[in-house]
């Protein structure tokens, strides 16, 4: 792996100030597809953006009875994010609906009449340009509150739409996505993604290609980089899924003329997802046309007295709800592993 040539772990290279923070939650129904994502209840996985943009927004879920975690027990990556607010206050929570089944409750939820997309065996069904242009007309209208936007996402089964957009794109990185699992359920990804692909054909716009193999949340958060990042620094919380957010938006960049102020970029993940052995996030980043600032955060729950929170340094959950980028701004606010950790035990035994 080139982790280390890209990466750095110094948080302190995040801006200063307050951030604001908007979680992208999107649908694509890839996740229905049976054993292709543990990120969420079995049977609810479409729930799952629902509740964690509840959680992050007010400590509560009020779309089901709990929140979402893996079959095997791990609670969702919202926990992190959410206990970071708690020691230092992100300037505003927001949430962008990209295609939920259920609208979050008690959420401040910006909508843009965006359906959930189909599953890509079958094809997206999305229109990608339509998409990609709602994203950029918000990342020109977007009103920052505090100094720089932190960007998460909660999209399941979206390492694998991530994967089919790389490559339908013609990046070379097929083997270097994470998963939410220990051991990745490969055959069923990759038959999947092959069946997607298979959709597609060199005569296809980069759009078209993208309608069929990839994810509202892709989409429309590479549009939405490519205008907010001429105004304003953004950080891309999350991990492959938010690299290959990278390589779309300088994939499609060309499409319309444009320019990416790449020093108004940051991709924060955690360290679980950089030093993935089973992945290879630095290789994803390295296909980018600019050097990225990319930095992961060294964090641990080995000292956690809840034993389900373990599997995270085991290799479990490892991403997600902006927990990387959370954690990054935790630290640049001085809040040690400890306090974290106890911070996120409270949230696990108020609920």
């Amino acid at each position: 792996m080139n982790t280390f040539n890209i990466f750095t772990n110094k948080a302190d290279t995040l801006p200063d100030g307050k951030a604001d923070f908007v979680l992208a939650a999107s649908v694509t129904k890839t996740c229905e597809i049976e054993g292709i994502t543990q990120a969420g209840i079995p049977g609810m996985i479409p729930l799952t953006p629902t509740l964690d943009a509840e959680f992050i927004s007010t400590e509560k879920v009020f779309s089901l009875g709990e929140l979402a975690e893996t079959p095997t027990g791990v609670p969702t990556p919202a926990l992190i994010t959410r206990a970071s607010h708690n020691l230092t206050p992100f300037s505003t929570i927001g949430i962008f609906d990209l295609g939920l089944e259920k609208q979050p409750q008690n959420s401040i939820v910006h909508n843009f009449n965006i359906e959930p997309s189909q599953s890509i065996a079958q094809g997206a069904g999305i229109d990608a340009e339509a998409v990609f242009e709602k994203g950029r007309k918000t990342g020109r209208e977007y009103e920052l509150k505090g100094n720089y936007l932190i960007l998460g996402e909660s999209t399941p089964a979206g390492t694998t739409t991530a994967t089919a957009s790389a490559l339908a794109l013609g990046f070379d990185v097929a083997d270097d996505f994470s998963s939410s699992f220990l051991n990745a359920p490969k055959s069923i990804k990759q038959k999947t993604i092959d069946k997607a692909l298979s959709l597609i054909n060199d005569d296809m716009s980069n759009f078209e290609k993208l309608g069929y193999v990839s994810d509202n949340m892709l989409i429309f958060c590479a549009g939405f980089l490519l205008e907010a990042s001429r105004r304003f620094h953004v950080v891309l919380a999350g991990g492959t899924q938010m690299a290959a957010c990278l390589l779309i938006a300088d994939k499609l960049r060309e499409d319309v003329l444009m320019r990416i102020n790449h020093n108004n970029i940051t991709l924060a993940t955690t360290q679980w997802v950089a030093k993935d052995k089973n992945a290879d996030i630095a290789n994803i980043l390295q296909k980018l046309s600019y050097t990225p600032h990319a930095i992961y955060t060294v964090f641990s729950f080995a000292e956690s007295e809840i034993p389900i929170l373990h599997k995270y340094d085991d290799g479990e959950a490892k991403e997600g709800v902006g927990a990387g980028a959370a954690l990054a701004y935790a630290v640049k606010n001085e809040h040690t592993n400890t306090q974290l950790l106890e911070q996120v035990e409270l949230l696990l035994y108020s609920i």
